[in-house]
Formats: C-alpha cells, sequence, structure tokens
C-alpha cells in the first residue's frame, strides 16, 4: 500500500528497508567497482569511493561505464546513496531504487554479452515529474495527478532509453510549472542546495537540485518561461533550453505549445552537448579555440537595468573575465523589447493553458477534466490559473485578441531578433539570468526589494528570462559565481534561433573562462 511520508509517497516495504538497502548495495557495489578488498578497507575510503562516483560529469561517467571501468551498478548505488543523503532537499517525488539497480543489473549484462551500448549506456538520468514515463507515475506536482500512471514514456524519455539511459526518479517541480519558487503546496518545498532556506528557482526545481547535489549528472527540465533557466541560475548548474520545438514535447503536461520547450540540466556543457546531440543526432563538434573576437550583445536598457546589487557585482567580474579572454562586448538597444514582452508573453500562456492540459489529460487517459485538476489544485495556483480561464477574470485572453497577438505580435519580435543579430554580428545576447540570487522560502506571497524597488517576486524572476522562451531562442546559463552570502549568481546567452549547435559550441569555452562553482 501507499503511506504518506512528509507530502510523499512511498511504497511500506520502500519505507521499512530503504536505509538498510541503499547501505547494502553500496557496500556490494563499491566492491565490484575497485577491488575485491575495498569491504575491508576503513569507511573513509569506503566514502571516497562514493565521493568521486557522484562527482563523475556524465560523458565522463557514460566513458567509464562503456569502457568497463565502472559498473552500471556501483554508478547508480552510489547516486541512490545520495538521493538518500540529501532526501530533506525534496528534489524527487517518486524514487524507487529496485527499478533503478535493475536497469543498472541489466545494463552491465549487456556490456558483458557485448552488446552494442549506447551513447548514454548505464547512465541514471533525473526526469522532470511533467514528463510521461511509463514505470513511474506522472504527477505534475498537482494533488489530482497523484496517481495518474501514463501507459507509455514521452517521446524524449524513449529516445533517452533507446541510448541506453536509466530513469532515476521523477523530480518535484513548482506545481503545475505555474511558478519560480517550486515552493509545492501539495508535494512539499524543494530547497536549494546552497542555502535549504532558500527556493532552488523553479519550475524544474528538482532537476536542477539533483544535479547539483549530485544526486544525477544529468537531468530533464521543461520550460515555458524560464523553467529550465531560473532553476540553473539559482542552483549553480548549467542549463540549456534550446530553440522551441527542437526535442520533442508530445508527452509533457503543457502550457502552450508556442513555448513549451523540454531541455536538459548539468554540471558541464559537454554534458549538454551529450543530451542534445542523443536527441537530435546532430554530431559533437569541438569548441571554437579561442574566445578572441567573439562578439557578445550588451543591452543594458533592458537585461541590466535594477538589478541586486550583488548580482550586478558578479556579472560585472564575468563580464571582464570574457574580455581579457579576448571576447568582445558589443553595446546595443531593443527598444521595442519591452512592449512586444507585455503584449506576448503572458496573454499566449494564458489564453492557451486550459486548451493545453485539457488535450493532455484527454490524450494520455488521465482520468480526470481539466476542471476536476484545478479543483483539487493549490490554492496558490489556482489563483495564478483562474482569472486567465474565467471570461471575466482580469487576465482572459479572447481568441481574437490571441490572433493578434500569434500574427501580428510575435512575428514582430521574432523579426527584430533576427535583424539585431544580422546587424550587430553577435554570437549571444549575454545578461544575468535572474536580477536577484535565490530568496527564501515563502517570500513568493510578497513583494521583495531589489536595488530599493519593490516588485513581486516573479516579475524579479522572470523579466531577463522571458524574452528568449517567448522569441524561441536557444539560451544557455552558466554560473558566474557567488553572492557575497554564498548563493550562485548566473549568466545567460541567447543565440539566434536555430543555432544551437553554435551556443552549445561557444558554451565549451566560456565555461573554461567563466570557472565552475564549489560544489553545496
Amino acid at each position: 500500500m501507499l503511506i504518506p511520508v512528509g507530502r510523499r509517497h512511498i511504497t511500506e516495504s520502500h519505507l521499512l528497508s530503504r536505509r538498510r538497502f541503499v547501505a547494502d548495495a553500496l557496500a556490494a557495489s563499491c566492491g565490484a567497482l575497485a577491488a575485491p578488498s575495498l569491504m575491508a578497507a576503513p569507511e573513509s575510503n569506503r566514502t571516497s569511493t562514493a565521493s568521486a562516483l557522484i562527482s563523475l560529469s556524465a560523458v565522463d561517467a557514460v566513458r567509464m561505464l562503456r569502457n568497463g571501468d565502472m559498473n552500471a551498478e556501483s554508478y547508480a548505488t552510489a547516486l541512490l546513496g545520495r538521493c538518500a543523503a540529501g532526501q530533506s532537499l525534496n528534489a524527487f517525488i517518486t524514487l524507487r531504487p529496485e527499478l533503478v539497480l535493475e536497469g543498472a543489473h541489466e545494463c552491465d549484462r549487456s556490456r558483458r554479452a557485448g552488446a552494442k551500448l549506447g551513447p548514454l549506456h548505464g547512465l541514471p538520468i533525473a526526469i522532470k515529474d511533467s514528463v510521461n514515463t511509463r514505470d513511474l507515475p506522472t504527477t505534475a506536482g498537482t494533488p489530482a495527478l497523484r496517481h495518474f500512471q501514463p501507459r507509455e514514456d514521452s517521446p524524449l524519455v524513449r529516445a533517452l532509453r533507446d541510448a541506453g539511459a536509466i530513469v532515476l526518479g521523477k523530480t518535484n517541480l513548482h506545481e503545475l510549472s505555474y511558478g519560480y519558487t517550486s515552493n509545492n503546496h501539495a508535494f512539499g518545498a524543494i530547497h536549494n542546495p546552497y542555502d535549504p532556506t532558500r527556493i532552488p528557482g523553479g519550475s524544474s526545481g528538482g532537476t536542477a537540485v539533483s544535479i547539483a547535489y549530485r544526486m544525477a549528472a544529468l537531468g530533464v527540465a521543461e520550460d515555458t518561461e524560464g523553467s529550465i533557466r531560473v532553476p540553473a541560475a539559482l542552483c549553480g548548474i548549467t542549463g540549456f533550453r534550446p530553440t522551441t520545438g527542437r526535442y520533442p514535447t508530445r508527452g509533457c503536461v503543457p502550457i502552450s505549445p508556442l513555448f513549451d520547450q523540454v531541455g536538459p540540466h548539468a554540471r558541464t556543457v559537454a554534458d549538454l552537448a551529450l543530451f542534445d546531440a542523443v536527441v537530435t543526432g546532430d554530431p559533437i563538434a569541438p569548441s571554437v579555440q579561442s574566445l578572441k573576437g567573439v562578439r557578445l550583445g550588451v543591452i543594458r536598457k533592458f537585461w541590466y537595468t535594477g538589478l541586486d546589487p550583488e548580482v550586478e557585482r558578479v556579472t560585472e567580474t564575468a563580464l571582464e573575465r570574457l574580455r581579457r579572454a579576448g571576447v568582445e562586448l558589443i553595446e546595443g538597444e531593443l527598444p521595442e523589447l519591452p512592449r512586444l514582452i507585455a503584449l506576448i508573453t503572458d496573454p499566449v500562456q494564458n489564453h492557451d493553458v486550459k486548451p493545453s492540459i485539457t488535450r493532455y489529460l484527454a490524450e494520455y487517459q488521465a482520468g480526470v477534466t481539466f476542471e476536476e485538476l484545478l479543483a483539487q489544485a493549490s490554492p496558490d495556483v489556482r489563483r495564478i490559473i483562474e482569472p486567465a480561464i474565467t471570461a471575466t477574470g482580469k487576465d482572459f485572453v479572447s481568441d481574437a485578441q490571441y490572433q493578434e497577438v500569434v500574427n501580428v505580435h510575435l512575428p514582430a519580435l521574432r523579426a527584430m531578433y533576427k535583424d539585431y543579430f544580422a546587424r550587430s554580428g553577435v554570437a549571444a545576447i549575454v545578461f544575468p539570468a535572474t536580477m536577484l540570487p535565490a530568496p527564501t522560502i515563502g517570500e513568493e506571497d510578497m513583494e521583495v526589494v531589489v536595488a530599493g524597488r519593490r516588485m513581486a517576486l516573479d516579475d524579479a524572476m522572470s523579466r531577463n528570462i522571458a524574452p528568449g522562451s517567448t522569441a524561441g531562442l536557444p539560451g544557455l546559463v552558466l554560473p558566474a559565481g557567488l553572492s557575497s552570502n554564498g548563493l550562485p549568481v548566473a549568466l545567460e546567452f541567447d543565440g539566434s534561433a536555430g543555432a544551437d549547435r553554435k551556443i552549445l559550441e561557444l558554451g565549451l569555452k566560456l565555461e573554461s573562462v567563466l570557472g565552475k562553482l564549489p560544489p553545496p
């Protein structure tokens, strides 16, 4: 049976045996990894071995797994041990260790048998719990879908499994992906590993936390208006939202087909590029040899105004490092950007959310209607959605208004960006991903003060991140540094539509200059 633990649900047998299971499996697999004498080694040596495993990048882990330098059960068990150690962060809604180890065992059997190994052979991947999986529920973080079990994987998950990946578990998120805090009132708040009193960002907070805390090397997130990039920024990891439509989004709980896009979280750009290569079939190209002469656009009148002082300090320091590496920062303006974003971003989502979710619930036979789902949703989510779907609501968008947005304003935004990239010759636009570092959990119901100005938290999180996803551009988030109180600050690099591989290739070199953050 299922019994509640906190606000999560695990089977009774899991509750009784999970700690013993993980400990025994870790001990056994560490012996298989290194040497028969390892289990006689001091506890500190075994801890060191597990620490080394969980710190591997996805690229390094897959290389070792494919070469037989470690076995999949060893690696999976080390990650499961880390998941258990970080359980208080509440990164996962569903985690079933026995399924993970069964998958790892099969990967090891296939390698021993000489089978052809996929590019993600034996790699456990964390999946946002809004992406369909055939063997784990897909809750979207909302009560009405708590027990919804899709019959098949989403195309994206199927592609990852076909490449040899193992589903590690389903990660917690802001309910229905409708928020930036991941303070989920149904399944519990997710905690930032750099400071558990603070938010991890949203909506894909659980995936970001799992990567930052070394529970996984690679994860699947989803982004309609910042849900990949905000958590990546606040948790000190890399995140990539591709050009809209680059990866398949069928079988994912939607908000708007115009903006929705799945994408990866990782700790290195090389891991993001590996994910992209697996999903698209595009080969991984080497990084540019030098940043000398690379042009990056800086639009100060939009992205750099009103920033938290610590975000401003870290951003300017990072830009100076890029300058010293040879980057040319090209100052420019996009005067129409604020007006177009106001006309497009929220109206599209407000119009699309009800018909999009209604279609999803029917197509995948979730067993509930949209009205039933919303009635059971947490009050904070209902307060956002109800005014958008009620004809007299303040956020309601009629079909006629929507057609004007889609046929007039959205093409104008895309044309503006296309013209800017052509005129400026920049490889990407660079800007701070969010206006402030991670605020405390619970602050989402209040205004926050940013550089002396009071504003809604959602605005502080979304202002910089919204234009790229609204226009459908590829956006790469890289850690830029830590604030004075140890919180991650990030830069985003938005490229022109379709320039995904160029942005990832550039990101490899940018990452080498910006450096990496210390682990939480």
